[in-house]
């Protein structure tokens, strides 16, 4: 017959056996700042501002990068009409389709403005006007699938003086993208691009603030002229 095992031999194999085990891991807890994707702070402080004020309905979505971001005034150059504007960061064609979701489908806007494109460049060294274009193109499926028909409207690339040596590239998604607009029905292009150079090709210095990249008042005033005809009432 087995002895019983006795009470310092059953705490020696507790402590063995614990020893053997995994340690474990922490709770799952909530993503660490660097774990976030970029420019998560400025859509959430969008919804943020959404939750204490409802956007209006049918209003007219201004979405894309830092260009409509710091176009801070635009509400006020385009009176008689209800502007959203969710531009955000030094954002890619990329970012908006990851926060689209967030800042195009929820609000059902009657026109969805896009000026994008222009860091997609500038970011990478290996990107082109075709990339862009095709980029772009992936933008619209996914909004003509969660909206319908809604009116797009694709306000081209920028020239600016700190990236012109982009122009070539800048011009190839350009014609792409406008070609492409011109193909479907609820879709147009604005060309800004042409608009912003002076007699001899390149872009006007004065159209700019300090930074060779950021548009002036002066640039904004154009912008709003070349896009006002666009707009739906």
């Amino acid at each position: 017959m087995k002895k019983p095992l006795t009470a310092a031999y059953l705490f020696l194999f507790f402590l063995l056996t614990a020893r053997s085990l995994p340690a474990q891991g922490p709770v799952a807890s909530q993503p660490t700042l660097s774990a976030q994707p970029p420019f998560w702070n400025e859509i959430a402080e969008f919804k943020r501002r959404d939750s204490l004020q409802h956007p209006p309905a049918n209003a007219i979505l201004f979405v894309g990068s830092s260009s409509f971001r710091k176009w801070t005034n635009v509400q006020t150059d385009f009176p008689g009409y209800t502007i959203i504007n969710r531009g955000f960061g030094g954002s890619t064609l990329d970012d908006v389709i990851h926060y689209a979701g967030d800042i195009i489908y929820p609000y059902r806007p009657k026109q969805v403005v896009i000026y994008c494109g222009d860091n997609d460049l500038a970011a990478d060294r290996k990107m082109s006007g075709k990339k862009v274009y095709k980029k772009f193109e992936h933008l619209y499926d996914l909004i003509r699938k969660h909206l319908g028909n809604v009116d797009i409207l694709y306000v081209s690339i920028k020239p600016s003086p700190s990236r012109e040596k982009l122009m070539p590239e800048m011009e190839l998604a350009n014609d792409l993208i406008h070609n492409f607009m011109a193909e479907h029905s609820h879709a147009a292009f604005v060309d800004v691009y042409h608009l912003m150079l002076n007699a001899q090709g390149h872009p006007m210095d004065d159209l700019f603030i300090g930074d060779k990249l950021h548009m002036s008042d002066k640039g904004y005033k154009i912008w709003q002229q070349a896009i006002l005809p666009y707009l739906d009432k």
